[in-house]
């Protein structure tokens, strides 16, 4: 068997002591050395296929220098994005990220939990399904360093970086009236989710504001599990009869994609008959020959942000921090075909 590459052996080639190797390996005071040195160290490691010692390290540390990051389903291209910005930024750090899916179900984000944490995850970053109160409040008692993103329960004092869904939703239908809709409907999942609670807040406040309907009727919920047939309905809803709904808006990406794919198959012209807003961009809509609106969320801020608060609390633990960022209404005009 190869004996494995040493510290030792690398800084011999190089003619250096071998704590500055360990230093800049480290990324530590490398304003001890000069940039051209550090470089030199770098690619002698490289060259000799120097691996780190992740188990002494660990030992040394009382760190893994890995994180759990557990969000609803990896494959929405809202949580992909948002888990690369996370990975990206915990690289800069020396972390590894480990990617879980809860599906939406409580009881699996719970096994995902212990399963982190029996790996000896440093902390965890969250996008927590409904009903998980109890699993926040465990992590606490256990003083286990997380993050929550994307969602958070506004009754427990945590670390949290999201979006103003509430602000949101609000510029997205005042956008809506601006553009001359007086009929204007919603489509959400039923759920106790807070941050979808919020969206529907501020619809039903920007139409009260502006005096418009915000009956029942105009607001549409479907299971989160996204069936189409049940997402078909809603839409055949408020698109029929004699007050048709001159507005729409989409409360999540895939609400929108599995709702735009029932609209293209409608005698509905988008804008002239329907004008739509979407909450997050989605490059299958960039495909949507229609120009429609959306809600952009600072996906950069909310994964770099959820990521330092988690390594602040990891090293130093320090108060609880709350952030709630603005979206921003972006025009998206049609491909051209």
């Amino acid at each position: 068997m190869e004996r494995k590459v040493s510290l030792k052996d690398i800084a011999q080639k190089v003619g250096v002591s071998t704590a500055l190797v360990s230093y800049v390996l480290n990324n530590k005071r490398e304003n001890r050395v000069s940039k051209e040195l550090a470089q030199r160290i770098r690619e002698v490691a490289a060259g000799m296929n120097y691996r780190i010692n992740q188990v002494a390290r660990s030992l040394k540390t009382n760190k893994t220098f890995t994180i759990g990051l557990i969000v609803s389903d990896i494959a929405n291209p809202f949580f992909s994005a948002l888990a690369r910005i996370i990975e990206d930024e915990a690289e800069q750090h020396q972390y590894t990220v480990i990617f879980s899916s809860s599906d939406e179900n409580a009881a699996k984000n719970g096994k995902l939990i212990d399963t982190l944490l029996d790996r000896q995850v440093d902390g965890l970053i969250l996008s927590p399904p409904a009903f998980c109160e109890d699993q926040v409040i465990r992590l606490q008692q256990q003083q286990v360093p997380f993050v929550l993103v994307d969602r958070y329960f506004p009754d427990l004092k945590t670390n949290y970086v999201a979006l103003d869904n509430y602000g949101a939703a609000f510029k997205a239908v005042e956008h809506l009236i601006e553009s001359g809709c007086k009929r204007i409907g919603m489509l959400t999942y039923d759920t106790e989710l807070f941050h979808l609670q919020e969206r529907k807040r501020g619809y039903v406040a920007a139409l009260k504001q502006h005096k418009l309907p915000a009956t029942k009727s105009l607001l549409k919920e479907v299971n989160i599990r996204v069936e189409q047939p049940a997402i078909e309905k809603a839409i055949h809803q408020l698109l029929s009869g004699p007050e048709p709904v001159d507005g729409l808006l989409f409360a999540a990406n895939n609400l929108a994609l599995a709702g735009l794919r029932y609209i293209r198959t409608l005698p509905v012209h988008i804008p002239r008959d329907l004008r739509i807003v979407n909450f997050d961009e989605t490059e299958a809509l960039d495909f949507y020959p229609a120009p429609f609106a959306y809600i952009q969320q600072p996906l950069g801020e909310l994964g770099r942000l959820a990521t330092r608060l988690l390594l602040e609390s990891i090293n130093q633990r320090p108060a609880t921090t709350q952030i709630n960022l603005d979206g921003q209404l972006v025009l998206k005009s049609p491909m051209p075909f």
